[in-house]
């Protein structure tokens, strides 16, 4: 059974970026988006202003936090041989209600990738008052949507910031 990692905000978190569930260089590295090939740095830069592939790991969670922006994911544990989110079994879901309580600062979630979009919107669908933002997936799996396009619509999340 493979477990998210916790959640990574401040109560002035005004953007939370939801993925679906750690793929494995990621557990393996203890940390968010460690793929080499995931573009989720980079693209989170740009939609913040910031620069933070240059950065090392608690350095770019604490750029994150001082820019508004929230880190976790909509699956707490499942199974999952590989790292594809079509592969996610036996999921269950994170409880992401109770987190966004404790925002009072919260605008806007963005969900990373579809498979967050669709298991977050469910967790959420009785929650008030929050934009919600489908995203092209950072991971290097979906490559068949080019870097432009994708970064095009994380830029988008500056408007909340």
């Amino acid at each position: 059974m493979h477990r998210c990692f916790p959640p990574v905000i401040r109560q002035d978190t005004r953007l939370l970026v939801l993925g679906s569930l750690p793929g494995r260089a990621s557990l393996a590295a203890g940390r968010y988006y460690a793929h080499p090939r995931n573009l989720f740095w980079r693209l989170i830069g740009a939609a913040t202003g910031r620069e933070l592939e240059s950065l090392a790991y608690e350095a770019r969670l604490a750029a994150l936090l001082d820019a508004g922006v929230g880190l976790w994911d909509t699956v707490a544990a499942a199974e999952r041989p590989g790292s594809l989110d079509a592969d996610i079994r036996l999921h269950q879901p994170s409880d992401l209600a109770a987190l966004v309580a404790t925002l009072p600062k919260l605008r806007v979630i963005a969900f990373n990738g579809d498979t967050a979009a669709r298991i977050g919107r469910r967790e959420l669908s009785e929650v008030p008052g929050l934009a919600l933002i489908d995203l092209p997936s950072s991971s290097p799996a979906y490559a068949s949507l080019p870097y432009e396009k994708k970064l095009e619509a994380w830029r988008a999340l500056s408007a909340y910031l």
